[in-house]
């Protein structure tokens, strides 16, 4: 029995002193390299956040770049250009008046437009 605590003892003593121990440098680069990936997820998580809140905000046609207006549903270039050079709009119909859409066009994305 005392030849088994003295094998366990010897494994033990063996074991903690090949453990690597790390350097404070080293313990403080690997705490900046986890903080530097937390801020960089928490700015993506921040981002998405951001784009979810403007995605179910409508597009204003007064200020909306050219790639906010492409991103409306099947709208072309041509038009997204049309848009911008018809500013100020009074009300989002007047796209249809103005022969810059089609009604049915005009239809596909009158949820997620406005004029301001």
């Amino acid at each position: 029995m005392r030849s088994c605590h003295v094998l366990v003892l010897c494994l033990l003593t063996f074991f903690i002193g090949c453990a690597k121990k790390e350097s404070s440098q080293d313990l403080r680069e690997k705490t900046a390299d986890a903080t530097a990936e937390m801020k960089r997820d928490a700015k993506a998580v921040a981002s998405g956040i951001r784009e979810g809140w403007d995605r179910d905000k409508p597009l204003d046609l007064n200020s909306a770049s050219r790639d906010q207006l492409l991103s409306l549903p099947g709208l072309t270039n041509d038009e997204a250009d049309q848009i911008i050079a018809g500013r100020p709009h009074k009300v989002p119909d007047e796209l249809v008046g103005r022969r810059i859409l089609t009604k049915s066009e005009y239809d596909k994305i009158s949820d997620r437009i406005t004029a301001r």
